[in-house]
């Protein structure tokens, strides 16, 4: 079968490469400019179809789909239903390639640099089962890191030989620092160190890595070395990516890995790869790919057969994005999440986690109530029809997002919530 498709989509003409993809880099100027007539923050709250009764604060776990996204699940649905075999045949080469087209202007790099996967987990478990390492090699982590990025560095180590290291970065959230965030991670960093995994924004703690000042010491420490013992910088980026106005290419990480169907509005079961041409080099599919492509990026997107629907409405979740702005989705969230936090740093019964400097925090904000376990803050809450979550960690807080679905006025909703809980 692998086959039957590789040949199908050479002989359509409808690999990446043949459907206009080339090897185009896509600006950051060239994506604002395609931004005209961006819609009301009233506009994009009517795009989701979401219940009014309900104040969503826990749109960073999993995201509405907006009008757009849900119009192209339902046309590419049909086209599927009504005749599959003839559908995929006819469109599945252009619609992906048009995904990598629109991800690209979205992200400021090459659409040959990005592979397509179901969520950060898989992304998380390519990445790091597809290092080429062994005895003697090295890969530091954090303690903040979530589950997936762990247990994939597990599999990896016992697959390779290769030692995982995990150092802390901060004690206390609220506490952290650029520079010892920055210090912590210098001091980490050894001759055999050849990758670190970090995550972006911590859904632990709410607190946002500095990527560009770890990935300028990361530079630092590769002077000199040879191509393949230079450290990988590689992000867990699910919870910065579409919350934070940030390309890629100025990120300054090597590798980074995101669903789409969180902070971006993308389709549920969608997800990305973007990895710098020299990183992908050093990585090594670990599923075949049916794409059809040359770059390392195609061979690493999994083949077989996925969710189509889902995954070619995802150039309609990023063309969305773009059409509201990157820059001004990001000032609406931390907006939204500076609002939170001061009103929640007022209050005496509560404890803040979450720093509440924009340049160490992103729309995640994590939160104690005095007297009450983060389970019984959430249930609280839930009887109040406010959606808040639990951190899934050893150490616990309650824990709200505010997204692009969400209003001032919510926010102040939830926080008298929150005050009644004195």
């Amino acid at each position: 079968m692998p086959l039957d498709r590789r040949e199908l989509l050479a002989r359509t003409g409808l690999t990446l490469v043949a459907a206009g993809l080339g090897d185009r880099l896509w600006t950051d100027d060239a994506a604002r400019a395609s931004e005209t007539s961006p819609p009301s923050w009233s506009e994009v709250r009517r795009q989701l179809d979401l219940d009014p009764r309900v104040i969503q604060l826990g749109g960073f776990l999993l995201a509405s789909h907006p009008a757009p996204v849900r119009a192209a699940i339902e046309r590419h649905r049909r086209g599927l239903d009504r005749n599959p075999v003839s559908y995929l045949h006819a469109n599945e080469g252009e619609l992906e390639a048009r995904v990598l087209r629109e991800a690209a202007s979205y992200l400021g790099v090459s659409p040959l640099d990005i592979a397509l996967t179901d969520s950060t987990t898989m992304g998380l478990g390519l990445v790091y089962n597809g290092l080429r390492l062994g005895r003697g090699d090295e890969v530091v982590t954090t303690r903040h890191d979530f589950f997936s990025t762990h247990e994939s560095l597990r599999t990896m180590a016992a697959r390779t030989g290769a030692t995982v290291r995990t150092i802390s970065l901060y004690g206390r959230p609220d506490a952290a620092s650029v520079d010892a965030i920055v210090k912590a991670v210098r001091a980490a960093l050894r001759p055999r160190t050849r990758v670190l995994a970090v995550t972006w924004v911590h859904s632990s703690t709410g607190v946002k890595l500095p990527v560009k000042a770890i990935a300028e010491v990361v530079a630092e420490r590769n002077r000199g070395r040879p191509e393949a013992e230079r450290i990988l910088l590689c992000v867990d980026g699910v919870h910065g990516f579409g919350a934070e106005d940030v390309g890629l290419a100025a990120l300054g990480c090597d590798v980074l890995a995101a669903g789409c169907h969180k902070w971006l509005l993308g389709p549920r079961g969608t997800g990305i790869v973007w990895a710098r041409p020299e990183a992908w080099s050093r990585l090594e599919p670990t599923i075949p790919s049916f794409s059809g492509g040359s770059s390392s990026a195609a061979r690493f997107t999994p083949g077989g057969f996925h969710s189509f629907e889902h995954r070619w409405a995802l150039a309609d979740a990023f063309a969305f994005r773009r059409r509201i702005g990157r820059a001004r989705a990001a000032a609406r969230i931390h907006e939204l999440a500076g609002r939170l936090k001061a009103g929640l740093a007022a209050m005496g019964h509560v404890t803040l986690y979450t720093p509440r400097s924009t340049a160490l925090s992103a729309g995640l904000v994590c939160f104690d109530v005095r007297g009450l376990t983060p389970p019984q803050v959430v249930d609280r809450l839930a009887r109040r029809r406010i959606v808040a979550t639990v951190t899934p960690y050893a150490t616990s807080y309650a824990r709200l997002g505010t997204g692009l679905m969400n209003t001032p006025a919510e926010v102040d909703e939830a926080l008298r919530a929150i005050r009644a809980l004195a």
